[in-house]
């Protein structure tokens, strides 16, 4: 269950923070976030490093704060020991308690730098702050910001003792939470895949631990998140005991009997590109929240000539732009499709980036299930006959909304497996409206659980019903390629019509000019009319 769901407090606050931007002059979400996400990391830093020096005092270990010293905006600045500033005035609890106006100037000159030049190993999120820029306007609503930050952590640290509750899953509820707000942003095939899909699709291709999981096209970092959570609820000893969530998966807190050894091996597994700045530094804010704590997401486009990572994953996630096109001079010469469509190039591209044996769980628009167009045969065909396509789950269309209202599918295939049957699902509610709202159907979770369910069961031809009397059934792999590697689940429903037994025509005479029958009523009807004239 979200956390939040049951902190009205920390969720006004967050609604709060979010009509503060918007009231100071920042309308757009995308911009809004980055900002926000810029304070969170300054508090984020202090609180750490405050945290490590205590631990350190504690355990009589050595501890260099990264705020001790000297700062210098330059190196000619450094070498003549000019113009230098103490660090421990660049500390978010130091400097939120200056004078607004003050404020505002000192993040913008020595801060923000700060966190520029922070060393490189100190954080990948650093390394992607190069072209950040710090555009909060006036002093007064950064004062508010600071304010509300502050705020929020106060409600997470009294949510955490009280509740007993794990202050990293809190926090990462919360940041989830901020970043619900940019979806609306949805621009250029860019809309955040709602979580429960996230999970289903994850639940669907079971990560393990050890294993490497890529997302070539990883936005805020949905799906590494999902697949993190996922592989830590498998550690946890417990899990049959925990609650299921809102949408009936379990999912332990990420400090279920994580070692040092195994946070280590989560962190090294995971790893996620974006051709989008802003959304890499989101992504790395996400997982850092999370509790990932040296996250790996670059920013790269993956379709591009730049990169070259052929047969390195396990596991891929993805939910790739559906609107893109890719200058066709700047393809990867190993994607042999011949399009510049930017689904269909993923398909290949994530096809090539699975080492043998690795499984692939990717959103696609349903187009792409039966376009008779040659490139998206090819497409189909991928995936048929180089690999083992495993499932097909056709979504309806509002799961997307109120960002996109295309209809979309769920594939899982594994490379360089055979395929011989093919898993059809016609999902008809994900447990949620289907409208804008997108509100939460009280009657339970729609077919999530029953797809996981019914997708573990194996093969048995004598119970493979494709009447429609439920939503499920395999094709073999030859009627698919007799139909033009066709993926529709509606091209393989077979219909079955009930024959209707009508009376005899002098028996329907009888009824309609009986005693009571149609007469009756036409003048019973009209007389009634005649009492309002």
């Amino acid at each position: 269950m979200s956390l939040l769901s049951n902190n009205s407090q920390i969720k006004s606050k967050i609604d709060d923070l979010w009509n503060k931007f918007w009231s100071g002059g920042i309308s757009n979400p995308l911009t809004a976030i980055e900002q926000i996400t810029y304070l969170l990391f300054m508090k984020k830093l202090d609180e750490n490093d405050l945290e490590s020096l205590a631990n350190a005092e504690f355990t009589g270990d050595d501890f260099t704060s990264m705020f001790s010293g000297t700062f210098y905006l330059t190196t000619e600045d450094k070498e003549k020991k000019q113009n230098g500033i103490d660090k421990q005035k660049l500390r978010w609890s130091e400097f939120k308690r200056m004078p607004s106006d003050k404020m505002l100037n000192h993040i913008q000159r020595f801060v923000f730098p700060f966190l520029k030049q922070l060393d490189k190993d100190d954080s990948p999120f650093t390394k992607h702050m190069a072209n950040a820029v710090f555009i909060i306007p006036k002093p007064s609503l950064l004062l508010e910001a600071i304010k509300s930050i502050d705020e929020i952590y106060e409600e997470m640290e009294k949510d955490a003792s009280e509740k007993g509750q794990d202050f990293q899953d809190i926090q990462g509820d919360v940041y989830e939470m901020l970043l619900s707000e940019i979806a609306a942003a949805g621009k250029n095939g860019q809309f955040r895949t709602p979580r429960h899909i996230i999970k289903l699709l994850v639940e669907l291709v079971n990560p393990k631990l050890g294993q490497k999981v890529a997302d070539p096209a990883c936005g805020t970092g949905g799906f590494l998140l999902g697949a993190y959570q996922y592989m830590v609820t498998q550690l946890d000893k417990d899990k049959a005991n925990k609650e299921p969530d809102e949408d009936g998966f379990i999912r332990s807190s990420r400090s279920a009997l994580l070692t040092e050894d195994v946070k280590g091996i989560l962190g090294d597994s995971l790893q996620g590109y974006d051709i989008d700045q802003t959304m890499v530094r989101l992504g790395l804010m996400n997982l850092m929240m999370h509790g990932i704590e040296s996250p790996k997401v670059d920013y790269k486009d993956t379709l591009s000539k730049g990169y070259n990572e052929t047969a390195e994953y396990d596991i891929v996630l993805a939910n790739p732009p559906f609107t893109g096109n890719i200058d066709k001079g700047d393809i990867n010469e190993e994607l042999n499709l011949k399009t510049t469509k930017t689904e269909l190039l993923f398909i290949e591209r994530i096809h090539n980036m699975l080492k043998m044996g690795g499984t692939a769980g990717i959103v696609i628009p349903q187009g792409v299930l039966f376009s008779s167009s040659k490139v998206f045969q090819a497409a189909r065909k991928l995936m048929i006959e180089n690999s083992q396509l495993k499932a097909v789950v056709s979504m309806p269309s509002g799961v997307f909304k109120p960002y996109a209202g295309v209809s979309t599918a769920l594939l899982i295939f594994t490379k360089g497996g055979e395929t011989e049957n093919v898993w059809f699902y016609d999902m008809e509610s994900d447990g949620y409206s289907l409208d804008d709202k997108r509100s939460k159907n009280e009657s339970g979770h729609g077919d999530l659980q029953d797809i996981v369910k019914q997708f573990q069961i194996p093969f048995d031809s004598d119970k493979n019903d494709r009447t429609g009397k439920v939503k499920y059934f395999y094709v073999s792999k030859s009627e698919i390629v007799e139909e033009g590697y066709d993926l529709s689940y509606n091209k393989y429903k077979e219909e079955v019509y009930e024959e209707i037994v009508y009376e005899k025509p002098n028996v329907i005479l009888d009824k309609l000019i009986g005693e009571n029958g149609l007469e009756h009523e036409i003048v019973k009807g009209l007389n009634e009319l005649k009492e309002f004239i």
